[in-house]
């Protein structure tokens, strides 16, 4: 058998990959948040996980390995979306399966392109919608979240390896972070489990009254449900280790403390634009559509994401 080697990001260090399942390989990473297209920053972790992909399939066989890539398809940003681009005659909650379809169906296409297989699953998170009120109703239970005025929160003191990860201080990640301190927070890291929402805008019911999932409780429940409270890589872009991942080693942990979630953690470096992060925040992007209609063959971008070390920035 192929013996891999991959660089643990929690370790800072080249690790020997050994299966929770002996013989059998499982892999998490972070998928699209699905409101508009990729842009090639986007595309980056997408084709940098699919070879990794290969390569796991090679090396255990192909009915050997689970990959699975979510796809958000709750968010703030979808529901702005929804919003902005509502027909006559439609509703809220129409326009925003119609975009999150669309842009799901863009995103493989525009994918494909690139030549990237898709993963073993692909949940959305709106089919786990119980499992993460499942976690919260845990991780309240355990001590490590509280409900406050209609929100539930993670207590981030009530875990104390918080910063492991990112191997920051809760001092550097306080001042780095762009944290809303709302009113009913008892600490100003403590992050959000779930949110009300208004009658307009997408909720299901919940022992806190109707609401939504924070974005960081989806990952949790989805692996957690499809993988297992512990399996083998977890994978994104260098962007998520704070505090995306931070947070769902947080939960994770605190919720099933009998397991160790993700063994070993990858993350990608950024593609930059004149030292910049592409980003659609920032405005500073091309989306793989723009660079297909120029003539920019899928080979093409997939050799230039590739012919970088992933670690570093492009």
């Amino acid at each position: 058998m192929v013996e891999i080697t991959l660089y643990n990001t929690r370790t800072r260090r080249k690790e020997r990959l050994e299966p929770v399942r002996p013989g059998k390989a499982s892999m998490y990473v972070c998928g699209p948040t699905v409101y508009d297209r990729a842009h090639i920053g986007n595309a980056r972790p997408v084709v940098v996980f699919d070879t990794l992909f290969r390569l796991l399939r090679h090396a255990y066989g192909d009915e050997n390995v689970t990959y699975v890539r979510n796809i958000t398809d709750v968010d703030d940003k979808i529901n702005a979306r929804a919003l902005e681009t509502l027909a006559p005659g439609e509703t809220l909650l129409g326009a925003i399966r119609r975009i999150s379809d669309e842009t799901i169906g863009w995103y493989h296409g525009d994918m494909g392109a690139l030549g990237v297989e898709l993963p073993s699953v692909e949940p959305r998170a709106t089919e786990f919608i119980g499992p993460m009120v499942e976690m919260i109703e845990t991780l309240i239970a355990r001590g490590h979240a509280y409900e406050a005025e209609g929100h539930v929160l993670f207590a981030v003191a009530s875990y104390p390896e918080y910063g492991a990860l990112a191997r920051r201080s809760l001092e550097e990640m306080q001042a780095g972070a762009r944290v809303e301190v709302a009113p009913y927070k008892r600490d100003p890291m403590d992050f959000v489990l779930w949110k009300p929402s208004t009658p307009e805008l997408p909720g299901w019911d919940s022992p806190w009254g109707r609401g939504r999932p924070g974005w960081h409780i989806e990952c949790s429940a989805m692996s957690h449900a499809l993988l297992g409270g512990t399996f083998d890589i977890h994978g994104g872009g260098v962007d998520l280790v704070f505090p995306h991942h931070e947070n769902e080693i947080a939960q994770s942990r605190c919720a099933h403390p009998e397991h160790q979630f993700a063994r070993v953690w990858m993350h990608n470096g950024f593609l930059n634009v004149e030292g910049e992060k592409m980003s659609k925040s920032l405005g500073n992007f091309f989306t793989v559509r723009d660079l297909l209609d120029r003539g920019i063959a899928g080979e093409v971008m997939r050799f230039v994401l590739l012919s970088t070390h992933y670690r570093q920035p492009i």
